[in-house]
């Protein structure tokens, strides 16, 4: 088994400490397997090592363990030890899981496939806030179309989280429950993939004009153009997160060779 580095001494506490230690040890434990310190399909040290490494007690080790596993990411096995799962078995809605593969995955499938699902979302929520979104609903939209245009600039955090409020305000618009969570639970998710997709693209104009091709059709109540002019945008957001990533990979690697020759 590779030997692991041991991590700063954790403390234990009662009360509120004691929750922010188990959440402490929770992050770190998820961290190390979705970064790949404990890789896919190998197994993790025993409790006795763990509860050393990390210097919990085991109380706190096992309670982690079992959220782990509940999520997918880990699997008991008797006379096998703790097995770390496929991450197609992981549950990437878990605000801890989620949060660690925005800091570690760099691979297309992770935003492919929330591509993919807002590809079959989106559009039919923009379908929807045509055909019945209240004043309000639609002011909303309009309001966080108007922030993408002032923020004047697709390389900046302003016109990112401008557009996160623009595609949720649709969402909400639409008034589908199974929608609206489906944008809460993977809100970071989005702003981690705008702000990849804004960097990469060089048009401002452009994403301008198909934001509001899809703001005109729901504000002029045509609930088929709406759904076509998310579809274009959705694609668009498609090519330039495939273009982000390469970028991201080439700069990683040229960061690993400044690494090995310094």
């Amino acid at each position: 088994m590779n030997q692991i580095a041991p991590v700063p001494r954790v403390g234990e506490e009662t009360g509120g400490g004691r929750r922010r230690v188990r959440k402490g040890l929770l992050q770190r434990l998820v961290d190390e397997i979705v970064s790949g310190q404990f890789p896919e399909g190998g197994t993790l040290p025993n409790e006795t090592e763990l509860a050393e490494r990390f210097q919990v007690s085991r109380t706190a080790l096992r309670e982690a363990m079992q959220h782990m596993g509940a999520q997918g990411l880990l699997r008991s096995r008797t006379r096998a030890g703790t097995i770390v799962m496929p991450q197609e078995n992981w549950n990437y809605l878990d605000p801890q899981i989620l949060e660690a593969a925005l800091r570690y995955r760099t691979d297309d499938r992770f935003y492919l496939s929330l591509l993919d699902a807002r590809r079959l979302l989106e559009p039919a929520a923009a379908a929807l806030a045509a055909a019945s979104a209240d004043e309000e609903a639609r002011e909303a939209i309009r309001v966080a179309l108007d922030a993408m245009v002032e923020a004047n600039d697709r390389d900046g955090e302003a016109w990112s989280r401008a557009d996160l409020a623009f595609h949720t305000a649709i969402i909400n618009a639409s008034e589908n429950w199974v929608y609206q969570q489906f944008v809460s639970a993977i809100r970071a998710a989005l702003l981690s993939s705008f702000r990849l997709t804004n960097r990469a693209s060089q048009s401002h104009e452009d994403a301008i004009r198909m934001h509001r091709d899809v703001w005109d059709a729901i504000d002029m109540r045509r609930p088929d153009a709406a759904r076509g002019a998310m579809e274009r945008l959705i694609d668009l957001a498609r090519s330039e997160i495939a273009d982000a990533l390469r970028v991201a990979r080439s700069d990683a690697l040229v960061a690993r060779a400044d690494e090995a020759y310094s």
